[in-house]
C-alpha cells in the first residue's frame, strides 16, 4: 500500500490466484486502473513499462527474484530478510555493483516509528552512553505446531512453484482455533528452516540491524558466536537439519552471544521484552517501536543532539513524511543513491542472524572471519552458508 503513494501499480504477481485477485481489487480501490495479474514473475520483469519491483514473497525466493530483477534493469524494494543464506547476500551485492541498480530492504525501523531508532543510534554515536559494552536484542521465539497432515494443495495454489528453489515436499495444512491455520505455506513459512530462519531472521532482521548500526559495526560482523540456550520443536541431525517434516522446526527458545571486533557483546534472545537494550559505561537506553527510554534520553531534552549528528546517521537524508521508508526508496530511485537501508549494512546484520542460527542448529560455538566472510575451522558450519537450488530454479541470466 505504501508504494501506491509514490507510483502507479502496473502489475501484481503470485503463485496463488486468490492473492492475485485480492491484490488487483485492493489496488483498484486506490487507483483508477486494475493492474495486470500474473503467476510467473518473469513475465513482469520482461515489461519495459515497469521500472520498480517490490518483492513480498517468502524468504527463499528473495535472492533469485532480486538478482533477476536487477539484471532486467529494475530497481528493487524487498521485504526483510533479503536473504535465506549468507552466500545469497554476497551474490546480491555483486549484482548490485555490476548493474548499478537501487535496492532498499524493508527494515522500516531505520526510517519510521517516529524515528526512535534513529535517535537511539545517534545517542550512541554522539557518545551519550559512553563506551558501549553490551547490547541485548529481545526478539521473542518462534511458535511450535502439532503434527500437520499432508493434504492436497488448494486448486488456486501452484504448490510446486511456491516451493521454487526449495526441496520438493508435501503440502501440509491444519485448521486450528486461532487467527491463522498451521501450514508449510504462506505466512507460516517463517517457522521452517527450508524457507526462512524463524524469529532470528524475522525480528532479528530489524533489531540486529539497529544494534550493529548503534555500535558502528555495520561494515563488519561478529568474530565469535556462542549458543547459550536453544529449544527446537523437532530433532536436528548432526548437520543441523530437521528430521521431522511434519512440524514447524525453527527454534522456539534461544539465546546467542555474539562478540564483535570492537569488543561489544551482543545477545540475541527469545526471552524478555521485545526491543533493544544498549548498555554503556555512562548509561543505558531501551528502544522498541513504542518507546525510547533511559537517562541519556531524558538528558537529551536539556542538551539536544546536534542536527549534524542526526543527518550523519541518516546519510544526509533525514526520513520524514508518511511512509518514510518507501519515500526514501523512491527518492533514491530518482537520485541513484543507495537508500538508508542499503544492501551492504543489511547483509552484515542478517549475516549475524544467519550465523546465530547456524550456531544454534549445530549446538556449538563458531568463529567468523568478517573480512574473508568465512567460518573458521568448521566445515559443516561453512556448508550452511549456502543452499543449492532445486533443479530448474537456478538464477536465470536475464539481462536488459
Amino acid at each position: 500500500m505504501a508504494a501506491m503513494e509514490f507510483a502507479d501499480v502496473k502489475a501484481v504477481c503470485d503463485v496463488d490466484s486468490r492473492h492475485v485477485a485480492f491484490a488487483q481489487q485492493f489496488v483498484n480501490k486506490h487507483q483508477p486502473t486494475v493492474p495486470d495479474g500474473y503467476e510467473d514473475y518473469s513475465d513482469v520483469l520482461q515489461r519495459s513499462d515497469i521500472a520498480v519491483i517490490l518483492i513480498a514473497t517468502p524468504d527463499h525466493w528473495h535472492a533469485k527474484i532480486a538478482i533477476e530483477a536487477m539484471r532486467a534493469g529494475k530497481d528493487v524494494y524487498c521485504e526483510k530478510p533479503l536473504t535465506l543464506t549468507i552466500d545469497e547476500g554476497r551474490e546480491i551485492i555483486g549484482e548490485l555493483e555490476r548493474t548499478g541498480r537501487v535496492l532498499q530492504i524493508g527494515t522500516q525501523q531505520r526510517s519510521e516509528f517516529e524515528q526512535r531508532f534513529i535517535k537511539a543510534v545517534a545517542l550512541c554515536h554522539a557518545g551519550r552512553l559512553g563506551t558501549i559494552r553490551r547490547v541485548v536484542c529481545g526478539i521473542n521465539g518462534s511458535p511450535s505446531s502439532p503434527t500437520l497432515p499432508a493434504v492436497e494443495p488448494p486448486a488456486e495454489l501452484n504448490w510446486e512453484a511456491w516451493l521454487g528453489p526449495a526441496p520438493l515436499t508435501d503440502y501440509r495444512y491444519l485448521e486450528q482455533d486461532k487467527l491463522r491455520p498451521a501450514t508449510r505455506c504462506h505466512y507460516e513459512f517463517r517457522w521452517w528452516y527450508e524457507y526462512s530462519g524463524g524469529k532470528m531472521t524475522d525480528w532479528g532482521a530489524h533489531h540486529v540491524d539497529i544494534a550493529q548500526w548503534a555500535i558502528q559495526q555495520s561494515d563488519t560482523g561478529p568474530i565469535r558466536i556462542t549458543p547459550q540456550h536453544s529449544v527446537h520443536p523437532v530433532r536436528l541431525d548432526a548437520h543441523g537439519m530437521p528430521t521431522d517434516a511434519t512440524q514447524y522446526n525453527t527454534a522456539t527458545e534461544f539465546s546467542v552471544e555474539c562478540e564483535f571486533p570492537n569488543g561489544v557483546l551482543l545477545e540475541i534472545t527469545s526471552k524478555g521484552r521485545n526491543g533493544i537494550l544498549i548498555e554503556g559505561d555512562k548509561g543505558q537506553i531501551f528502544v522498541n517501536r513504542q518507546s525510547l527510554t533511559g537517562k541519556p534520553v531524558e538528558s537529551e531534552a536539556a542538551d539536544p543532539l546536534p542536527e549534524e549528528i542526526l543527518q550523519q546517521v541518516c546519510k544526509g537524508e533525514y526520513p520524514q513524511g508518511s511512509h518514510a521508508h518507501m519515500r526514501n526508496f523512491f527518492l533514491s530511485v530518482n537520485s541513484r543513491k543507495q537508500p538508508i537501508s542499503d544492501v551492504y549494512s543489511h547483509h552484515r546484520a542478517i549475516t549475524t542472524c544467519h550465523l546465530a542460527n547456524i550456531a544454534l542448529r549445530l549446538g556449538r560455538e563458531i568463529h567468523w572471519d568478517p573480512d574473508k566472510e568465512l567460518i573458521v575451522n568448521d566445515a559443516d558450519a561453512n556448508d550452511m552458508q549456502l543452499r543449492i537450488p532445486r533443479s530448474g530454479y537456478e538464477i536465470r541470466a536475464v539481462m536488459k
